[in-house]
């Protein structure tokens, strides 16, 4: 175990677990991005040509939803023990000022929570549409939604709000 003296407390944080779980992060998001991209992939052909929804993409649709959803839990668990988020918190005004901290501390959050949201409202209305072509319209509309949320969360190399390495070691 390892102690980070944090605000006049002690807080335990697990760093090997701390760090494989940051592995985990950094690696199922390429597997939401995969699953999000290509279900809005199908629920777009599926609209422009008329397509029954079939199982196929009623499993994609439970799947992106459900990836993304592990991923939302991990991502809990982390902010949680997080050492930026720590010191963010202990001083909210002075942190705010950097970029990187108040990103990990309040902006990364906000994001993909609204992101988890949209893609499960989606994914619950899409289920329950009477039409395919509502099926389509609605899985594509509320994903799509979703996944520029995302992409404007993730912490990208290129981000100005914080960048990150594509892949985390292991």
């Amino acid at each position: 175990m390892f102690y980070f003296k944090f605000a006049h407390r002690k807080k335990k944080i697990n760093i090997e677990m701390y760090s494989h779980l940051l592995t985990a992060h950094s690696t199922i998001r390429w597997l939401v991005l995969i699953f999000i991209v290509y279900s809005i992939y199908r629920a777009w052909t599926g609209f422009i040509k008329n397509r029954s929804f079939s199982k196929i993409d009623n499993a994609f649709r439970h799947w992106t939803a459900t990836i993304a959803h592990i991923q939302l839990m991990i991502g809990i668990i982390l902010y949680t023990q997080s050492p930026i988020v720590m010191y963010f918190w202990s001083d909210t005004r002075k942190w705010l000022l950097n970029s990187d901290s108040a990103f990990y501390g309040i902006i990364h959050l906000l994001l993909m929570l609204t992101a988890i949201v949209f893609l499960t409202i989606g994914s619950a209305l899409t289920k329950r549409k009477p039409t395919d072509e509502e099926k389509f319209r609605t899985m594509l509309t509320w994903f799509t939604i979703a996944l520029i949320i995302i992409f404007i969360a993730i912490p990208w190399q290129f981000s100005p709000l914080s960048a990150r390495t594509y892949l985390r070691p292991f």
